[in-house]
This record gives C-alpha cells, structure tokens and sequence, in this order.
C-alpha cells in the first residue's frame, strides 16, 4: 500500500512537471508565432539563422586550423555585424549554394550572405539588401581557363563548342547562358569543382567573379583570367531574406548602408584574404 501511494504521487508530481514544461514552451512558441513580423520573432528568439556555401575564400570559408571547423571571411564577418547590430546571436548554417537560395526562399533560415548578386530572378523569389563590394579596378564577371591557352580565349567567339563550368544556381550560369550561348555549360556544385574539372581537362573554362578567380589563380598557377570578360555592371552583392519580409529587409539595408559608409567590407575582405593566405587557400603573391 505505502509503495503504491509512493508511486501515484510520483506519477502526479511527473504530470504537474509535464504540465508546466509544456506551458513553458507554449508560450515561447505563442510569443514567437504571435510576433507580427519575421525582424521581432529574430528578437524574441535571440538568434538570426544564416545560409552560406563556405567554398568563396575569401569571402566565406573554412578554417579548421584550431582543430573544429571555424566559418570565417568577409560575409561571415558582415554576417556576425549584423546579428550584433540587431542585438541578437548569429547562427550559420552551412550548405550548397543552390540550397541557400532554397532555404531563404522557403524561409528555413533568416538570411542568406553568399556572395550573391543581385538579378531579376532573385528579385522576384527574394527580397535583396542595397549592394556591398569590394573596390575593383577590373570587370568583375570572368573565366578561368588554363594558363597555356589564355592566348586562345580573347572573344566570345573563342568560346563557341567549349565546356564551361559554373556554379549551379549562380549568376555565371546567367551569364555563360546570355553571353555564350554557343558554348556547352557545365553545371558544377562548387567552384572547388569547377577548378579540379577545369586543371583535369574535364572543361574548358570556369565562370566565376573575378575576385575569387583572382584567388584561384594565386593557389593554381596553371590557371588564369581569360582576357575576355563578360558584360555585367555590378552593384555588388546583395543580402537575402525570405520574400515579403520588408522590416527585417529594412533594418539589414540600414546596417549594410553603416558597413560601406565605415569602410567595414573592405577591411573584412582584406583581413579575409590574409588570412586565407596563411591558411594556404591562397598563395602569397
């Protein structure tokens, strides 16, 4: 009899425990569905979830050198600045570049910072931040090929029947598709796979913006920027929220306007690059 009163009163004590944990999280689910809009719900949760292809050094790559994988570069950087400036924490989620485009679009995550650039495509499915860059003597949009051919790949022509590599779901591929229409795209995960496919002989060029081509360049000698460029004014890249979400998109626009204004992007890019430089990613000049 004493062992079943022991036991029912556990039993009463376990629900009560139940009931309450419940409670609890009702009403942090209440106040986070109950937020009129996705800017106070990242407040109320004390977080802003990042999509990024860790695979641009060095604008978003991995350092492993501490012994755990560590997201770094300049997006990271302006990332973390804007998780500060809302007040909030910052939560990256690594993935492929195509899935970061996915993964704003369907809202799984707050943000995504992937060296993205602003097309009427993405305008459309997205809502995109004013431009951040990098200052830029040269065109920005170009093609690597292999050092030993450059001198047959000044014009579009030259590319007629060739395999070019570009990064799914990128603005290369827009490009190669406009610009090179009698050239065969390659559609490649990464830019990592571009390059191996390009110095293996499995393609005859790789698209790609001419600051990471630079940095290519640098870590592959036998590769090379092709002397043709394609046409494409930049405004610079562009942050991306799930579409609709125009307060969230607004208090981004306010920091990214902050970030050109200090001369913050370029301080991160140039810190990036050093630091991609002693972790090998890209060789000193």
């Amino acid at each position: 009899m004493k062992k079943h009163n022991i036991l029912k009163a556990f039993g009463i004590m376990a629900i009560l425990s139940l009931g309450l944990t419940a409670c609890g999280g009702g009403e942090s689910t209440t106040e986070t569905a109950e937020a009129a809009n996705r800017l106070e719900a990242i407040k109320a949760a004390g977080k802003i979830t990042m999509a990024t292809s860790p695979d641009f050094a060095p604008y978003e790559f991995e350092d492993i050198s501490s012994g755990s994988t560590q997201y770094v570069g300049s997006d990271i950087e302006l990332g973390k600045y804007i998780a500060e400036q809302l007040g909030v924490e910052l939560e990256i989620q690594p993935m492929d570049f195509s899935a970061c485009q996915a993964a704003v679009t369907t809202g799984s995550v707050d943000m995504a910072i992937s060296c993205f650039a602003s097309t009427p495509e993405r305008e459309e499915s997205m809502g995109l931040s004013h431009g951040y860059s990098i200052d830029q003597t040269q065109p920005n949009q170009g093609l690597l090929v292999l050092a030993e051919n450059k001198d047959s790949y000044t014009k579009a022509e030259d590319f007629a029947g060739k395999k070019i590599a570009a990064q799914n779901g990128a603005l290369q591929q827009q490009l190669v598709a406009e610009q090179l229409p009698d050239a065969e795209m390659v559609p490649v995960t990464t830019a990592n796979d571009g390059v191996m496919m390009l110095t293996t002989g499995k393609v005859d060029a790789l698209a790609i913006a001419t600051s990471v081509g630079e940095s290519y360049v640098k870590n592959y000698p036998e590769i090379c920027l092709s002397d043709f460029y394609f046409d494409y004014d930049s405004p610079g890249n562009v942050v991306a929220v799930t579409k609709g979400e125009d307060e969230l998109l607004e208090a981004i626009n306010e920091i990214v306007d902050d970030v050109m204004e200090q001369g913050l992007y370029q301080q991160w890019f140039d810190e990036s690059m050093e630091l991609a430089t002693s972790l090998g990613l890209v060789d000193e000049e």
